[in-house]
């Protein structure tokens, strides 16, 4: 007769988004990626096969919900109503890109909170936990009625930041006001002063700021966002902090969208370095040498395995 395992396996499986950051987390747990086939039927419907047995199991399924954004949702979504049919012992879903989570809450008439409507596809799906990364909006997490680890890049990139290229002399930047207390978080880890570009148009390729405030003159400045996406907001702040006397400037982000010919805009700004996680594929950008890439795969893997030890994983949210 069988024995009574005590504790659950630990499986992790990988979808189409981000093949290598998953690989590089199954190592920091110290497990395999489990075997699934997502294919596509002819009229690009997604067909998913999980090839192993996962009955009773402790599953992570990793994936980013970025480009292409449905079909990355629409993976998950089938992948996980395929784990719950074959009776996995508990589903968690670990996204380090959350798509649509700029769609927060209702800015003008008519708008739907897209944001919302993605928790509630995951959670009717029957996941059972959420682990994700630096969301665009903290309310997010009370969207969910599960439980969601909403872990932080902002110490990995400020700790790359101070390794690679120093502390001296930086000035942290804010590309608009809206992300002022993102700002002061890494000034508080860089040990910087902050200041804000003008901004009142960010996406406006078209209107470069009038005023800078705070002081960047004679000093190396450090913008930070949590997402690049067309690039415009951050070429035009550097170029802005450029002529307000900065010496140099680099950005900062944890996720590299990196929309339309975003890799482009960047390259050829006056930015020295654009440093991002890879919270979303990477393998083919490119940024004319510019580009700093900093792993979230230890972040992810030791969440994972506080979670599977039952043991807080509260001191990750700091990071």
């Amino acid at each position: 007769m069988p024995e009574l395992n005590s504790k659950p396996r630990i499986k992790l499986f990988a979808l189409n988004s981000n093949h290598a950051l998953s690989k590089k987390i199954a190592d920091a747990v110290g497990v395999s990626l489990g075997k699934v086939t997502a294919a596509r039927f002819s009229d690009d419907e997604i067909k998913i096969s999980i090839d192993e047995s996962i009955r009773g199991d402790e599953v992570y399924v990793i994936q980013s919900i970025s480009d292409p954004v449905n079909s990355s949702l629409m993976e998950l979504l089938i992948m996980v109503d395929a784990l719950r049919r074959a009776s996995a012992g508990s589903i968690n879903v670990v996204i380090p890109y959350y798509g649509y989570s700029r769609s927060d809450r209702k800015a003008r008439s008519r708008e739907p909170i897209t944001a919302k409507l993605v928790a509630s596809f995951l959670e009717m799906d029957g996941v059972d936990r959420v682990v994700t990364l630096d969301l665009h909006a903290d309310q997010i997490q009370g969207f969910f009625d599960i439980p969601v680890d909403h872990l932080r890049a902002a110490t990995l990139l400020a700790n790359h930041f101070k390794d690679t290229y120093g502390a001296d002399n930086l000035v942290v930047v804010s590309p608009d006001h809206t992300g002022v207390s993102r700002a002061r978080r890494f000034a508080e880890l860089l040990n910087a002063p902050i200041a804000i570009v003008d901004n009142r148009s960010p996406e406006d390729a078209n209107t470069i700021p009038e005023s800078v405030i705070g002081n960047v003159k004679g000093k190396r400045a450090v913008l930070v966002d949590d997402m690049i996406d067309t690039g415009v907001k951050l070429s035009i702040g550097a170029k802005t902090l450029t002529q307000f006397g900065a010496t140099q400037v680099y950005a900062m982000a944890t996720h590299a969208v990196f929309s339309g010919n975003a890799q482009q805009r960047l390259g050829h700004s006056e930015l020295q370095k654009v440093i991002i996680t890879d919270s979303i594929d990477q393998s083919q950008a490119n940024l004319l040498g510019k580009l700093d890439i900093v792993s979230v795969d230890k972040l992810f893997g030791e969440a994972i395995t506080l979670i599977h030890n039952q043991e807080s994983v509260g001191r990750l949210f700091g990071r």
